[in-house]
């Protein structure tokens, strides 16, 4: 039986409830068959054989199985030594990050940017807090093409200092024929250290935690824009 081995097997009363059979318990079975087969009519020597031949297919499988888990494991602990060696070369240095959301958790400040793919009229970025309430504009920024960087020290239009929490930056920009024109906003800052997790190395930057696919590109620093209205 494969979802319970007998009495006439074991040699007890009790039927053990396994789902599957390891190689020991298909051994046992094929020596408990040759003990128990009938003198008149023995098992006939190519049944034993292909029996045989199972017992060493699953012991190979079974061998095969382990060599391969322990090959993988190996496998993922290098890659992830190899990676958190490469990524401490990174502290100190300022990223770009994807995306528009900018998380105040009582930071001075924290950095921001937009690329133009060519010169613009007028460049205009406001930021919003959760609740979509525009609470600070920067206006008269450079236009010309390529990036641009700023930085917010977590004040309002009236030079208050916001609350802390989630805010999302837009980024408006008019092309010389006063045309809406595409940007790509991105975040910036500097790395300051970083942290071995269970989900992975994670980048701190302005004690905020990212993830290494966040990042896209690596800068050199440069002067960065503040102000705002």
């Amino acid at each position: 039986m494969v979802n319970g081995v007998q009495n006439n097997i074991y040699g007890t009363n009790t039927t053990q409830g396994k789902s599957e059979l390891g190689k020991d318990d298909f051994l046992k079975l094929m020596i408990e068959q040759m003990k128990n087969q009938d003198p008149l009519s023995p098992m006939e020597g190519t049944e034993f054989t292909a029996q045989l031949a199972q017992f060493s297919s699953l012991e190979q499988l079974s061998n095969m199985s382990d060599s391969l888990e322990q090959s993988i494991n190996a496998n993922y602990q290098l890659t992830q030594a190899v990676n958190n060696t490469m990524t401490a070369a990174l502290i100190g240095k300022e990223v770009k990050l994807e995306g528009t959301t900018l998380i105040n958790n009582g930071q001075e400040e924290i950095g921001l940017g937009y690329n133009l793919p060519s010169e613009a009229r007028s460049v205009t970025v406001k930021i919003y807090d959760e609740n979509g309430v525009l609470v600070k504009t920067f206006d008269d920024l450079p236009v010309s093409e390529g990036d641009h960087k700023l930085s917010w020290d977590f004040t309002d239009n009236n030079g208050e200092k916001v609350s802390n929490g989630n805010y999302r930056f837009e980024v408006e920009a008019k092309t010389l024929n006063d045309e809406d024109m595409v940007t790509k906003a991105f975040r910036t800052g500097l790395i300051d250290s970083l942290r071995f997790t269970e989900n992975g190395t994670m980048l701190v930057i302005n004690n905020i935690e990212y993830n290494l696919a966040d990042v896209y590109e690596i800068l050199n620093a440069v002067q960065v824009t503040s102000g705002g209205r």
